[in-house]
């Protein structure tokens, strides 16, 4: 085991180093001057730009402007919002808890929703579970989470004013109001999340139920319930550890749209308000905790799958 985490972490080390450079060239790959939005347009002339740009450090090749953005990063200095004047580091620990909770919120109903139905769908097939199950988890797959959560504020929020349709509370300091809050927003990014676990759940679950052992149990006269529960769940679960956290990951960059939608005050909106602001620092650093977190979920669904699977940790 202590091999396999070994060559885990290893691995992660080149891909932490391709990530920071592709971050950094979003100042290049995005229109504008970040000199040119940080002195404004109408305050512009060459004199201010140059001292701008030397303040920065924009004159200087990339390479080195790479090299030093790479080190202040480390030690957690994500430089200062051309917007607002507040450090990075600090929007990013105020919106990361909204992002992540929303997050992880999805992917726990879409395990509530989706486990149960695929289970019931692999063991009455094309019965009415079944139906049920591919029928959602088509619905999940094709309808888009700006319609479905547009679909949810006009039915739930302004028409039957059930729940608010946007805003954000605390669930640490209003517990009852941040679980009314959260609820459209875990629906609307929580739909795919159902999907994909109901279709991958239950195809690895049919093909369980078709080896030579689970025959062998049914032949020795274990009920059917006994047969999925104790025999075959427990190895078509393997695959859940890799899709679960693959979805979390995806759900993570799936935040921008919900996040639009319903006013949450996470990263996701961080992202586009930035992008349309042509705050360099804020969405540099905004695109590194996010695409940071992706590859800190992968890493645990890796070492997981490992201490489940022991095969994992020869490969």
């Amino acid at each position: 085991m202590g091999a396999f985490l070994r060559r885990r972490f290893l691995a992660v080390i080149p891909l932490v180093l391709l990530t920071t450079s592709l971050v950094f060239s979003l100042v290049l790959l995005l229109p504008g001057d970040p000199a040119v939005a940080l002195v404004g347009l109408e305050n512009v002339t060459e004199e201010r730009l140059a001292a701008i740009r030397e303040r920065m450090g924009l004159n200087r090749p990339l390479y080195v402007q790479y090299g030093l953005w790479l080190a202040r990063a480390a030690r957690g200095d994500l430089g200062t919002s051309l917007r607002t004047g507040q450090p990075v580091i600090e929007a990013l620990r105020d919106r990361l808890p909204v992002t992540l909770g929303l997050a992880i919120a999805a992917t726990a109903f879409g395990l509530l929703l989706g486990f149960p139905l695929a289970v019931g769908a692999a063991s009455k097939r094309g019965g009415f579970m079944g139906g049920c199950a591919s029928g959602i988890a088509a619905f999940g797959v094709a309808v888009p989470n700006f319609w479905l959560g547009s679909m949810l504020v006009l039915a739930l929020a302004l028409h039957l004013r059930w729940l608010p349709a946007t805003g954000y509370a605390s669930p640490l300091e209003a517990p009852w109001d941040g679980l009314r809050h959260a609820i459209l927003p875990t629906l609307t990014l929580g739909a795919s999340a159902v999907a994909e676990i109901t279709r991958q759940l239950r195809s690895a679950l049919q093909d369980t139920l078709n080896t030579d052992y689970v025959r062998t149990a049914r032949a020795k006269g274990i009920a059917e319930r006994g047969v999925i529960w104790k025999h075959a769940l427990r190895n078509a679960l393997i695959p859940m550890i890799t899709v679960s956290g693959l979805t979390i990951s995806r759900l993570v960059g799936a935040t921008v749209v919900v996040e639009s939608i319903f006013a949450l005050p996470g990263l996701g909106l961080l992202n586009l308000e930035s992008v349309l602001t042509r705050d360099f620092p804020m969405l540099q650093g905004a695109v590194l905790v996010m695409v940071l977190i992706v590859i800190a979920v992968n890493l645990v669904s890796d070492i997981v799958y490992g201490w489940v699977d022991p095969r994992i940790r020869l490969s």
